[in-house]
């Protein structure tokens, strides 16, 4: 007799564990009624009746997956080892238990796909220099397939970029090219503008004969105060005239 009530006990005890669930805040429960969807519950207790009822959990808690490093073909023919990492969450426990065997997996594998898809439309120089975009990119792409299992990608971030030691130095020499040009513009664009400056210059001293001599003043000023033992001065054109007038004047008197 007593062990009929240590079986019937056991027996209840097996009943309520398998009848009471106490589930999370972060857990939802989906309960099928015979196979067919019924409901979602949770989080705190709740009845799942044995045999008539199943639960599913689900946990609605960020996932952070690490995508591993794949290999791209950017647009411009550079090979690329690239890897990312993805953060998601379950915001319908119905669709991500319904519409697809295994949602992590299905996320993990399209993340992926969608990684090597979108970068290889793409040259090196962008995936260096617009990760920001990318990320963006990638992340609304994946967040629009996943829909349908009940999946919101919240974020995706390129983590490296990884590319050969003889590309690195083709970069390198590439960067080093660029600067020069720069440079040679920068360059010849301030000889134009010099060169503008100049010529209005000429110009208005042109106009003002004496704003000239007021030049070949402050010209004399400053060579006064170079250090150096030899100091040329220039010696102004009409001054050269006067002096051959003068000269002139001086051989028709004798």
């Amino acid at each position: 007799m007593d062990m009929f009530w240590v079986i019937l006990a056991a027996l209840l005890a097996g009943l309520a564990f398998y009848t009471f669930r106490i589930l999370r805040e972060y857990e939802r429960g989906v309960i099928f009624f015979l196979g067919r969807f019924q409901v979602v519950k949770g989080p705190g207790l709740i009845i799942v009746i044995p045999g008539i009822q199943q639960m599913v959990k689900v946990d609605l808690r960020t996932i952070v997956f690490d995508v591993p490093t794949q290999d791209v073909i950017s647009r411009d023919n550079v090979s690329v080892k690239v890897s990312a990492v993805l953060y998601f969450r379950v915001i319908d426990p119905q669709k991500a238990t319904i519409n697809v065997e295994d949602y992590f997996e299905a996320t993990s594998q399209l993340a992926q796909t969608t990684l090597r898809s979108i970068l290889g439309q793409h040259e090196l120089d962008e995936m260096l220099a617009e990760r920001d975009k990318l990320n963006v990119g990638i992340q609304q792409l994946l967040d629009e397939q996943t829909d349908a299992w009940g999946i919101k990608v919240q974020n995706v971030e390129i983590k490296h970029v990884d590319i050969d030691e003889s590309m690195i130095r083709a970069i390198a020499r590439q960067a080093e090219a660029e600067r020069v040009r720069r440079a040679k513009v920068i360059h010849a664009e301030g000889e134009v503008e010099a060169s503008e400056r100049l010529t209005e210059a000429a110009a208005k001293l042109a106009e003002q004969p004496q704003s000239l001599q007021l030049r070949y003043l402050q010209t004399l000023a400053d060579l006064s105060t170079d250090r150096s033992q030899v100091i040329v001065f220039p010696l102004p054109v009409d001054l050269l005239s006067t002096l051959q007038g003068v000269a002139g004047n001086n051989d028709d008197t004798d």
